[in-house]
Order: structure tokens, then C-alpha cells, then sequence
């Protein structure tokens, strides 16, 4: 049986955080299940996410997203452990590649075979969740490091010296691209891709997603998409345009600028969606300084598409559509002018969203 769905939120970079994270639990109470905080080159994740632990009593504490390269597997291990002990069991560790803009521009670290590294990083944190010896004779990552690796030989195979209260921490994989997303749909529990368009997601992702499941494990539980999607409940065409302008610029600033030319993980996915034209003119509007032009020649189709953003009633269809596309868990950013807005446009949509 698919499991029903479930309706988180993302913590903004940006504002109060003590502020934010006060008012959680009013959205808590409305019914929300899962608080993701991201991390990107901002504050780190961890440490807001123990702060949180805290001031919750049952969401779900979902990282979002862990870049691998800045941590060893090891130090993720810890890391979710840590966070799902002092949270009662709620974590979830969801890691991705990021780029080579941020890994080697601010971590200084060679972003190179992301694939294979997350591979290896789902496979050592279970191990060392299942309290196994660090033995692990991988392509990128090899526990203990010998002598014949370049280490001292001095290195021993450990376990981790705490009991986990949870061996299998989910894990969650945010992709786009197909190698990722057929890895995702193999080996974790969770799958996150980003821009999503629910019309969109067999062309965009259907084959790589039957591939990973294909080679599934049946001990692994279904795979759960996770997605993020602003969110405004309202009958006011202005307050729609305004919200849905916000969504465009969004788009525009990874579709036009995450990246270089020819190497845009998030242009290259407006083209799968069937934006070629409109994917390069972002891009090129973007990078020549010009970002409110970008942001005007994102499709409107696309930006409705990937929000929940109008009345009840459209509203209502669009939670469908996530839902008829595979969707798990909608991350909604809500997007209202007050807090008392914002909560009561969260406990209409967990009524939607059943």
C-alpha cells in the first residue's frame, strides 16, 4: 500500500529563526508533520535542527539538503544519529551532490563522482547505524585507511560507540538528473527533486525512476517523492500575481543562474519539461545581469504548475495532481502576508491533503 501523504515546510535562510522556530509550533498544531531546514552556504543545518528537536514534539526533522562532499559518511552517520536520539526517533537525513560552484568554491573540496559518493555514503551509514565495524573497501571512501591507501596504518575498524535508536535512519536523495534519480529510486528511502511539474514527472523522470526500482531492495519501503511548493490559499488576484511573481523569480535564479552554460543541472531540466527555448533565454538574460527579464520569461504554466497558489478549489486539484505523480510529502513554503495567515493557509491545505 502507498503510504498517504504528508505536508511539511521548509525554514527560509532569511528572518528570525528563534522567531521561526517559536511559531512552529502553531503550525504544528495545525497538523504539519515535517520541518525541513536547508543549508546550502548559510548557517549549517544541524545545529538548527537540535534546536528545533527541542521545541517539537512530533514533526519530523528533515535535513535539507546535507551537501556529502563537506562531511565525511561517517560524520553524516553521527550526525543523523545524533539528531534522531535527541529527537526521539524523527530524523531524517537528506543529502545531495550541490555543485561545483559552492563545493569548491566555499568548502574547497573537488566536487568530482557524485553518483558514486552517494552510493557509498548510503551504504556506510548503515552500516555504521547497524553498529557494524567501519570495514568498508569502496571506490571513494575506504574504512580503515591503510597504509596501502596513503594512510598511517595506524587506523582501526570501529563501531560507533552509542546505539543508534534507529539502524535505519530514512535517507533521503535530492536529484534531478537521471543517474541520480535511478539511484535514488534504487537505494533510499526518499527522493527530492526540485522545480518539480507533477504533468511532467514521466517524461522528466519516469525512466530513470523504473530503472532504480528495478533494482530496489523489497526490504526498502516504497519510495517517497518529496517536494517543495509554495503555497498561498486565497480568492485576492493580486496577492495570486504577487505570489506566483515570487515563484517565477525563484525559477529564473536557478533555471538562469545555478551554474555555468552547459552545465546547469536545473536549465537542463526545464528542457526535459519541454522549455529548450525557454530554458536558454532565462539563462542567457540571467547571466547578462538582466534577472527581472529572466524571471519574465519563465513559462507561466511552469510556475503554476509547481505551486499551490490560488483558491481552495484550484488549489485543491493541484494537490492532486502531486499526488497522482507520486508525491509523498509536500514541503509547502507558505507564502502569506501575516503568521496567522500562514497557519491557517497550513491547516486548510493538511484538510486538501487529507
Amino acid at each position: 500500500m502507498t503510504a498517504a501523504m504528508t505536508l511539511g515546510m521548509p525554514i527560509n535562510y532569511a528572518g528570525d529563526f528563534r522567531e521561526t522556530i517559536n511559531n512552529l509550533a502553531d503550525f504544528e498544531s495545525v497538523g504539519v508533520d515535517r520541518v525541513a531546514v536547508p543549508e546550502a552556504y548559510s548557517f549549517d543545518a544541524v545545529s538548527q535542527l537540535g534546536y528545533i528537536a527541542a521545541k517539537t514534539e512530533r514533526m519530523q526533522l528533515q535535513t535539507a539538503i546535507l551537501p556529502m562532499f563537506s562531511r565525511t559518511p561517517s560524520n553524516l552517520a553521527m550526525t543523523a544519529a545524533g539528531l534522531d536520539y535527541i529527537s526521539g526517533g524523527r530524523a531524517i537525513l537528506g543529502i545531495g551532490a550541490s555543485g561545483p560552484q559552492v563545493i569548491e568554491g566555499f568548502h574547497g573540496v573537488k566536487y568530482d563522482y557524485p553518483l558514486g559518493r552517494a552510493r557509498e555514503h548510503a551504504e556506510i551509514c548503515r552500516k555504521i547505524w547497524r553498529r557494524e565495524k567501519t570495514d568498508f573497501r569502496g571506490k571513494h571512501y575506504r574504512l580503515p585507511l591503510t597504509e596501502e591507501d596513503g594512510g598511517s596504518g595506524l587506523g582501526k575498524a570501529l563501531k560507533i560507540i552509542n546505539h543508534p535508536v534507529r539502524d535505519n535512519i530514512p535517507m533521503l536523495l535530492a536529484a534531478i538528473g537521471p543517474k541520480n534519480t535511478e539511484l535514488a529510486a534504487e537505494l533510499f528511502e526518499e527522493f527530492q527533486p526540485f522545480l518539480f511539474h507533477p504533468e511532467y514527472v514521466d517524461v522528466a523522470f519516469g525512466e530513470a525512476l523504473a530503472a532504480g526500482k528495478a533494482k530496489r531492495d523489497p526490504s526498502l519501503p516504497p519510495l517517497r517523492i518529496v517536494v517543495q511548493a509554495a503555497t498561498l490559499i486565497t480568492e485576492d488576484e493580486q496577492e495570486i500575481e504577487n505570489a506566483l511573481q515570487s515563484v517565477r523569480h525563484h525559477a529564473a535564479l536557478y533555471i538562469g543562474g545555478m551554474g555555468a552554460r552547459g552545465k546547469n543541472f536545473y536549465n537542463a531540466l526545464a528542457v526535459r519539461y519541454g522549455y529548450a527555448d525557454e530554458a536558454k533565454l532565462i539563462q542567457d538574460l540571467y547571466l547578462d545581469g538582466k534577472k527581472a527579464e529572466a524571471a519574465a520569461a519563465v513559462p507561466d504554466e511552469l510556475v503554476r504548475a509547481m505551486s499551490l497558489i490560488g483558491s481552495r478549489s484550484l488549489v485543491t486539484e493541484r494537490v492532486e495532481a502531486f499526488r497522482g505523480a507520486g508525491v509523498g510529502c509536500i514541503l509547502a513554503s507558505p507564502a502569506a502576508g501575516s503568521h496567522k495567515e500562514r497557519v491557517e493557509d497550513m491547516r486548510e491545505l493538511r484538510e486538501i491533503v487529507g
